[in-house]
């Protein structure tokens, strides 16, 4: 059979190859097989593999297709011109529409069976469908339904099954036809039912949601990995499928580590206990753990220790570690991969590095292979990745959900998720825990009680007996290294004020951070002190500087405080959580106490002097009144430093106890009760909901469906999910990365991908390039783009470099207004 008789579904353009549909089918059924064999569902991912681009057989996509490829020469009757036609001819409602014909008729559980199917083969392109239509212009509009219904005409069911091959016919009668496929959803549906003691409707259809997404997310990621392949063969064979070196080779590795450490101090003796105590609880059963342990006390290596022990006492695939800020992945990554690549890349790449947003949503065949699964044994990632793989929009998030199962997540500084996402977190946690074989961590200094949030939108179900820690009172009254100074006073301090305080403290102390709310204030300051010519080096940082230059920084500041050289550093928040250094004194701009906590965290941090002093100051020309968090920590925190001054023996004399946290965070989830279900206005959808209701039972769209149609929506799944994804942002708006030309290696890193033709290394330079990206907002981006600062890297592939080098400060990182002289690295 010539290539151009064949049912095609690619042609590779290297050497015009063409894979078959057949074999593109069997292929991708037998990846998705394996991937959902890991929440016991591997028949159902082999079915909508098998049949996710059914609709490829019709002669209309095969006449485009061969005709946008050449395979058709543009004289016979045949050819069509492809331009303008791509997204435009169905090719993934027949495979829905089959598996729907099949399943729905077999009572209320072969209808709900064959809903979750065929939602996941119609979805694999644009990202979960809405069920149930939220948007204004369709509100209550039964999309599910419509998109079944769509005419032969155009979706060609009945020519596809006619064409299909036979190896595919087949198998595609073995699977519908057994009862497993029924029978594997309907004990996963029961499961969860089980789980939910009080039968909370919502509840149970949001994680129902998530089984869908779970298994949408095993099929995409098989489709991309089979077409990124089949287009690069020999880039294939690096691919890793989850097998990596023994978890007790990796054991080996940090336990070595952790046996040349010497305890000289009494800190030292504390973190080692702490560390045994990780190692003998990661023996326990799998399921959510907290590690409550004071800034300082080593969780980093710790939560590691746990984490590789539960591995491999479990027979887990991989551990991810969700961080809220790059500086923090930056630093923690570097020393795990010291101790666990300790010969470079011939460890195969244990740890990897994914948190810039470098790739655009609109995949093309070089993004797809270009974007991360996390297929990778120790991956450390950012909070909104993490929160975007559960929640986001399109197939790049979702297509690394089904890594999370049969996994070990630590989530380091967990208080710093975003309240709004509180519920919808619980639940996708729960969910992961008791339905996916998943064990999570909970680590911080502040522990946010999401266990004793309202139990009817989802809180977590933590066993008592899950604290890693003995005794974590006792542990905070031995490792507590600091005094907290309540030094507001009315009006305010002004800037100088504190530029002033900052300069005598870094004196008198021997170095001083000072750690503000807001870039503009953390500018303003260092401004301030250098003007000043204090006789001290004076840092600034802040996250418009690429990780490579804040590592720079940060390094610098390490060896003069190692040294014991006068040294003062002015920072935004980015510095207080899990970075590790070690100053004299601290000025805290008042926060939340959390974050106050955290930076203490920076004074005194392994216990060289009796002790540090943290001063929390009221800067009267800091302004957070738009920075809703920010400004409602701020109001709990005056409310608890005016009770602690009245009556400190309630809080055990300790201001930054558990006692007083719990305490903070009772009083910030009382003011936030209402924002926890991740509310959604009606500039966003035309009414008011939340994102917790659109991912569950959608009540608001059921009812106008209801009020329009005269009788209720008679499917199970009816939720909006891609109304949702679009609306869930777990930062205040959706960021775009820019690399920028910092330093030698930075310039000649911008120019190596503009050269860079072959995915390959593409590939290889992005995850270099990720330590010269700032993410910017779409507003900034705009102002860059206007001023023709940022170009692509290459035609047709959307991925942004700073090509104006004014645009990029050695003292605050990437400026939206030039500052320096014009340097052109790309032509």
């Amino acid at each position: 059979m010539s290539n151009a008789a064949l049912y095609i579904a690619h042609q590779r353009k290297s050497d015009g190859a063409v894979q078959s549909l057949e074999v593109h089918l069997l292929e991708v059924s037998r990846i998705a097989k394996s991937l959902a064999a890991k929440i016991g569902l591997q028949d159902q991912g082999e079915l909508i593999g098998l049949l996710h681009d059914l609709g490829k057989y019709s002669s209309e996509f095969q006449h485009y297709l061969k005709s946008a490829v050449g395979l058709i020469d543009q004289d016979e009757d045949e050819f069509i011109d492809a331009r303008g036609m791509k997204g435009k001819v169905d090719h993934s409602t027949a495979g829905a529409q089959l598996v729907w014909q099949e399943l729905a008729n077999h009572g209320e559980i072969g209808r709900v069976v064959g809903q979750i199917l065929s939602l996941c083969i119609a979805s694999h392109h644009s990202g979960l469908i809405d069920c149930l239509s939220s948007d204004t212009s369709s509100f209550g509009e039964d999309r599910f339904t419509k998109r079944i219904n769509k005419s032969d005409n155009r979706t060609h069911l009945q020519e596809a099954i006619a064409k299909m091959d036979n190896t595919v016919t087949v198998r595609f009668r073995e699977l519908a036809n057994s009862p497993e496929i029924i029978k594997g959803i309907k004990e996963s549906i029961s499961k969860i039912v089980r789980r939910e003691e009080l039968g909370d409707e919502q509840i149970i259809r949001f994680k129902v949601g998530l089984l869908v997404r779970c298994l949408f997310s095993c099929l995409i990621d098989a489709d991309r990995m089979n077409s990124a392949d089949f287009e690069k063969p020999h880039a294939a064979k690096t691919r890793r499928n989850g097998q990596y070196s023994e978890w007790t080779h990796l054991i080996y590795r940090l336990d070595n580590y952790l046996s040349s450490f010497v305890a000289n101090q009494s800190i030292d003796k504390l973190r080692a206990n702490i560390s045994l105590h990780c190692r003998d609880k990661a023996g326990n059963g799998k399921g959510i753990y907290t590690l409550t342990v004071p800034t300082g006390g080593g969780k980093t290596l710790s939560s590691l220790r746990f984490a590789l022990h539960h591995a491999e006492k479990h027979k887990m695939d991989r551990i991810i570690y969700a961080i809220p800020f790059t500086s923090i992945i930056d630093q923690n990554a570097d020393v795990v991969r010291k101790i666990l690549e300790p010969d470079g890349a011939k460890s195969n790449n244990v740890v990897l590095e994914h948190h810039s947003n470098l790739m655009p949503e609109e995949e093309n065949w070089k993004t797809k292979m270009l974007v991360e699964n996390w297929d990778a044994p120790v991956i450390y990632t950012t909070n909104v990745q993490m929160l975007e793989t559960l929640f986001g929009a399109g197939t790049r998030g979702p297509r690394r959900l089904h890594q999370l199962a049969n996994a070990v997540l630590v989530f380091d500084e967990i208080q710093t998720l975003p309240v709004n996402c509180i519920h919808l977190f619980c639940n996708a946690i729960n969910y992961l825990v008791e339905h996916c074989g998943t064990t999570v961590v909970l680590c911080t200094a502040t522990q946010p009680l999401m266990d004793m949030v309202e139990q009817s939108k989802g809180a977590l179900r933590i066993p008592p007996s899950n604290e890693i820690m003995p005794d974590v009172g006792e542990l905070f009254r031995k490792l507590k290294r600091v005094e907290v100074l309540n030094r507001r006073k009315p009006g305010g301090w002004s800037d100088k004020e504190v530029a002033t305080l900052a300069m005598e403290e870094a004196k008198k102390a021997g170095s001083c951070l000072v750690i503000v709310n807001t870039k503009k204030s953390a500018q303003a300051l260092f401004q301030l002190c250098r003007d000043e010519k204090a006789a001290m080096p004076i840092y600034h940082l802040s996250t418009n500087m690429c990780p490579a230059h804040r590592r720079f920084i940060l390094d610098e500041i390490r060896q003069r405080l190692e040294a014991k050289e006068p040294i003062l550093c002015i920072s935004t928040q980015l510095i207080e959580a899990g970075v590790d250094v070690d100053f004299g004194a601290v000025i805290r701009s008042v926060a939340g106490l959390d974050s106050i906590a955290q930076a203490a965290g920076r004074c005194n941090r392994n216990g060289r002097r009796d002790i540090g002093h943290v001063h929390v100051v009221n800067l009267s020309e800091e302004r957070v009144d738009m920075l809703t968090d920010i400004a409602c920590g701020q109001r709990i925190t005056e409310r608890l430093l005016d009770e602690f001054e009245k009556d400190p023996a309630r809080f055990d004399n300790d201001l930054l106890g558990p006692t007083a946290i719990a305490c903070y965070f009772n009083y910030y989830f009382a003011e936030r009760r209402g924002e926890m279900d991740y509310p959604v206005g009606s500039k966003v959808l035309g009414h008011d909901d939340t994102l917790l209701n659109l991912l569950a039972g959608n009540a608001n769209a059921a009812e106008e469906f209801h009020r329009c149609q005269g009788s209720p929506f008679n499917l199970y799944l009816r939720q909006s999910f891609m109304a949702a994804a679009k609306a869930f942002k777990s930062i205040d708006a959706p960021t775009r990365g820019v690399i920028v030309p910092y330093g030698s290696a930075g310039k000649k890193l911008i120019g190596e991908l503009c050269g860079a033709f072959d995915v390959e290394k593409q590939f290889k330079l992005l995850r270099r390039a990720q330590q010269y990206t700032v993410n910017v907002f779409p507003h900034q981006l705009e102002k860059l783009q206007k001023e023709k600062a940022s170009h692509e890297i290459q035609m047709g592939v959307d991925i942004l470099y700073l090509a104006d080098a004014r645009y990029y400060n050695e003292d605050f990182g990437l400026s939206l207004t030039p500052e320096g002289k014009m340097e052109v690295y790309c032509v």
